[in-house]
């Protein structure tokens, strides 16, 4: 997938379109508004006006669908245009205002869309470290108590841009949780993120276990990138957990200086770490030494042998560490999440996860 772009290009905006252009299209942006978005960006400073003045297009034909009935569409127009604000701030933190404005037009468009689709969804609150933990409950229709995947994001990923996941799940009989975590989508402002990730999820499975609607005996844990790690280290403490999937997901993050300089940027701003060594030691908190071995529950682990953001052998060592029954999918030219070859695990990793909790 290429771009004409101009020689003077900011690098910033080069290394967001060479690192992540496979993920934008295959997680719900259309090809041409891409390709045309990002044709039209120079500097870093434009790209989250960009992206929300063409999300603001599809969130109009959105709210001219509701207005007029037709439930469907309006889902769909405004399931886009939640990915698109999202893209817009995903690792936009130069500009906080412009984020939180974008922010919150992707929680409105994909809150508005839930209702709406097929399955239904709602909203789910979580109380955790006296702040609020949002989260997206989908449940498969014909089913009274089905298992329920818990999906934990990663640094510049949130739970509006989760839908192509979520639908395969919900195909195979389990609920989705989608949530964002400290740190993280609407939780950003108000919490650092926690590489102790399983205090989070064990307030998330207080609160969905707790209802009627959900089987507490066979709970799936799922993560992205960073979210790969937060699964891997939740599996390990958190005994209500009966399978996990780690998708591209850190073993360690000492390297966080060496990655993209907007990611980096993300970084810091996420951990709310204001130095280099203050990011060192909130880094070295992320860290599945001595902690890998006490998974015990089945794990599924892809990696790709050409991403650039995760080494593939962090992949490795977490499915060699891992004391329970481990598959591991290392997908060869696979870039980061393996978005460019998403068909060889996205499907394949939603088989594995319901036959684990018997659903098929």
């Amino acid at each position: 997938m290429t771009t004409d772009a101009p020689a003077d290009r900011d690098p910033r905006i080069a290394s967001a379109i060479s690192h992540w252009a496979p993920r934008f299209v295959t997680n719900g942006v259309p090809l041409t508004d891409f390709q045309e978005v990002t044709a039209g960006l120079e500097r870093w400073e434009d790209w989250c006006a960009g992206w929300s003045a063409r999300a603001a297009e599809h969130e109009a034909m959105g709210r001219d669908a509701l207005a007029a009935g037709l439930t469907t569409s309006a889902a769909e127009h405004l399931t886009r245009a939640a990915v698109l604000y999202h893209f817009g701030k995903f690792l936009f933190v130069d500009d906080l205002d412009q984020l939180r404005t974008a922010r919150e037009r992707a929680v409105a468009c994909r809150t508005d869309a839930l209702p709406h689709l097929d399955p239904p969804g709602e909203r789910v609150e979580v109380p955790h470290d006296g702040a609020v933990l949002v989260g997206n409950l989908r449940r498969p229709r014909g089913v009274a108590r089905p298992p329920v995947v818990v999906m934990a994001m990663g640094l510049d990923s949130a739970k509006e841009e989760s839908h192509d996941y979520e639908q395969r799940f919900l195909a195979r009989g389990l609920a989705t949780f989608a949530f964002d975590g400290p740190g993280q989508g609407e939780a950003e402002d108000d919490l650092p993120l926690c590489p102790e990730f399983e205090r989070p999820v064990a307030d998330v499975l207080d609160v969905l276990l707790a209802r009627e609607d959900l089987d507490t005996e066979r709970v799936g844990m799922w993560g992205v990138s960073m979210g790969g790690y937060f699964a891997a280290r939740a599996a390990a403490f958190e005994q209500r957990i009966s399978a996990c999937v780690s998708l591209s997901g850190s073993y360690e993050r000492s390297g966080w200086r060496d990655r993209p300089a907007i990611n980096v940027a993300a970084f810091k701003y996420r951990s709310q770490t204001t130095s280099d060594e203050e990011t060192d030691a909130f880094a070295a908190r992320m860290d599945l030494s001595g902690v890998a071995e006490r998974i015990t529950c089945p794990l599924h682990v892809v990696g790709g042998t050409s991403d650039r953001i995760t080494p593939p052998e962090h992949a490795q060592r977490l499915a060699d560490e891992a004391s329970g029954p481990t598959v591991l999918t290392m997908v060869e030219g696979g870039n980061h999440v393996v978005n460019n070859l998403w068909y060889r695990y996205r499907d394949q990793t939603a088989d594995w996860l319901a036959q684990q909790l018997g659903t098929i």
